[in-house]
């Protein structure tokens, strides 16, 4: 049993096992259970959503369902088990990407948009899956396969699959956190423009920074730049398999 301190000193208990992977399930005694684990983890994903991570308690999501704050525990050991399952149970299994006749690296960026938009109806995900200690859980897997079957569809090998995929994962992780932050300062575009007129005065300081970030960027509402990364991953990685293909192909 692992214990980790909140933030308001407060403790947060996990078995340090994935319960949606069948390991360390909570005892069977007692009487027959009339809820399931992805019932209770349904729940405590709209209480996320609405309020927040910090939201989810045994005590809410027990008055949420209708039953007491103990029944609970006969399903999860702690709270940090049932955000496990609610990372889980965010974005369900993944979608078939391999049945499509669509090239692989449009199927791969399509998965990415989809992925990003797990973290943008789910805005405690980021927060929840950095933080969490145990393993990976079945959905969660099938998206990661998903995506290893199509860089190995790409030509990659092993190794730089696994790489490849962090780079794609990183790159989905890293622009959920840029617009959450965004999200989270309401005057986010009149603070835009306060650091614009700053650079205006410094203008000869920082030139490329008043170049880059005058030309609109604050008020840009699409995933441009999510595309742009993505693009430019997927181009390097067709570049890489081409020139190994290449260099084969003359040898």
């Amino acid at each position: 049993m692992k214990v980790t301190m909140t933030k308001d000193g407060g403790e947060t208990r996990s078995s340090g096992h994935n319960l949606a992977l069948g390991q360390g399930p909570p005892g069977s005694r007692g009487p027959k259970r009339a809820l399931s684990p992805t019932q209770i983890a349904r729940a405590a994903i709209q209480i996320a959503d609405a309020d927040g991570l910090g939201s989810v308690t045994m005590k809410r999501v027990a008055q949420e369902l209708g039953v007491t704050t103990m029944a609970l525990y006969r399903y999860f050991p702690g709270k940090a088990d049932l955000v496990s399952l609610m990372i889980d149970s965010a974005g369900d299994s993944a979608p078939p990407f391999r049945k499509s006749s669509l090239p692989w690296h449009k199927r791969l960026k399509l998965w990415a948009h989809c992925c990003l938009k797990i973290y943008r109806e789910h805005p405690w995900f980021l927060e929840a899956t950095s933080a969490r200690h145990s393993l990976m859980g079945p959905n969660e897997l099938s998206w990661m396969e998903a995506a290893l079957q199509m860089l190995a569809e790409a030509g990659l090998r092993p190794q730089e699959r696994h790489h490849a995929f962090l780079a794609i994962i990183g790159h989905v992780r890293g622009y959920a956190t840029f617009k959450q932050m965004r999200r989270q300062v309401a005057s986010g575009q009149h603070r835009g423009q306060d650091l614009l007129h700053y650079l205006r005065t410094e203008a000869d300081r920082f030139p490329e920074s008043l170049e880059v970030l005058g030309a609109g960027v604050f008020t840009e509402k699409s995933d441009i730049a999510f595309d742009f990364g993505i693009d430019c991953i997927l181009t390097g990685i067709r570049s890489k398999v081409g020139k190994r293909s290449s260099r084969r192909s003359s040898g």
